[in-house]
């Protein structure tokens, strides 16, 4: 029987699945980070580069391959500038295209290759960072002021499970398929 409560792919193929479970407060919030991330791969799994570039519905620029650019950017901006404190420009937003991470998210293998390449490499040192910060009361600046490693993970999980849920509905307009 095919329905809604159908699973996007077997609990025995999930790698989100056997992660740690009875962990202390940063291994539950780096679990669920994890488990985050690799619900945005698993929803763009098996595309093409025009498929992930399709965009919802006009006029949205929303894309499977703009959440991934958009995540890279999201990603950069609150680990390696506000926590880290590095000089890091954006990969693809400017003052003159804000929205650069949807803008230019186009039907190119190479820009969805690159993509993905961004987005690893910036998850990549999140994972480093909040592994190696001594706890969680670690403080990031934002313009309203202070925030800890703590609130930053939290929010993370959130920013995720919100585009989650558009990469969701994208995934399901593209060939159907729906799920966890």
């Amino acid at each position: 029987m095919n329905g809604r409560a159908d699973m996007f792919l077997d609990a025995e193929h999930d790698p989100r699945e056997n992660g740690p479970s009875l962990g202390d407060e940063r291994a539950t919030l780096v679990e669920f980070l994890r488990c985050q991330r690799l619900t945005l791969e698993l929803k763009c799994a098996d595309l093409d580069a025009e498929q992930l570039a399709r965009r919802a519905v006009e006029p949205s620029t929303m894309s499977l391959l703009g959440l991934v650019r958009h995540m890279a950017e999201v990603e950069r901006r609150w680990f390696r500038v506000r926590f880290a404190h590095l000089d890091s420009p954006p990969h693809y937003c400017s003052e003159d295209d804000p929205d650069g991470d949807f803008d230019g998210a186009v039907a190119d293998p190479a820009l969805v290759a690159e993509a993905w390449d961004t987005w690893r490499s910036e998850v990549a040192f999140a994972e480093k960072f909040v592994a190696e910060a001594p706890d969680l009361d670690v403080l990031g600046m934002t313009r309203e002021g202070p925030i800890s490693l703590r609130e930053l993970l939290v929010h993370m999980v959130e920013e995720y499970a919100r585009h989650n849920g558009h990469a969701d509905l994208l995934r399901e307009r593209i060939d159907g398929r729906i799920g966890q």
